[in-house]
């Protein structure tokens, strides 16, 4: 096992999250799943992780009351994402780990990185062990040369990274890195669960 990985599952103990390191996507995905009652309603939050792993289809096969506006149509994604923003549980994936523990995220909106610490009963944080940085600056780094470059060619964004691969901290009207959030340790008022799979996984 990497040194960095057992590094970041010790560090994210140390600061308060309960953190599991799963070797595969279909361990994580079962005991998620697992971890929500179909009574819960779920707000997701955008993530390539959860698209691939398919956690919104395996909820709504089991009935249980799913908001994700990426599955909104144009007109209802305000409304889905209110919606989302006030579910019991709240599941996202991070831009980025620390190996001291802390998630450093970049977004758009801004709904996604607000749910990720206030406002639900549970969070969980799902993330493949290609997102752990050595520091805070790493970090911001991997935000900027991987992470929004490949995010504003999927949305076909009109910003300079799109084209150059590299962020230039735009002043561009579709630009999606207009607020940033290091969560240092686990907030006092919300139960985190961080699931990290040691796959490559999102951006």
């Amino acid at each position: 096992m990497r040194k960095d990985i057992l590094n970041t599952i010790k560090s994210l103990r140390e600061n308060g999250y309960s953190a599991k390191l799963y070797t595969n996507i279909e361990d994580a995905k079962k005991e998620l799943i697992e971890k929500i009652d179909p009574s819960n309603t779920v707000g997701i939050g955008g993530s390539m992780t959860i698209y691939d792993m398919k956690i919104y289809e395996e909820l709504l096969n089991r009935d249980v009351e799913v908001y994700w506006h990426w599955m909104a149509s144009d007109g209802e994604v305000k409304d889905i994402r209110n919606k989302a923003d006030k579910a019991d549980i709240y599941l996202t994936s991070t831009n980025a780990i620390t190996e001291d523990g802390k998630l450093v995220n970049m977004d758009g909106v801004g709904n996604r990185v607000a749910s990720m610490f206030y406002g639900h009963e549970k969070v969980f944080i799902i993330a493949g062990t290609n997102k752990i940085c050595k520091d805070y600056e790493a970090a911001r780094d991997r935000i900027k040369k991987i992470a929004a470059p490949k995010n504003v060619e999927r949305l076909v964004a009109d910003t300079p990274c799109r084209i150059t691969g590299l962020c230039t901290d735009c002043r561009a009207s579709a630009r999606i890195c207009n607020i940033e959030t290091i969560i240092h340790k686990k907030p006092s008022d919300v139960d985190i669960t961080i699931f990290l799979i040691d796959e490559e996984l999102g951006y």
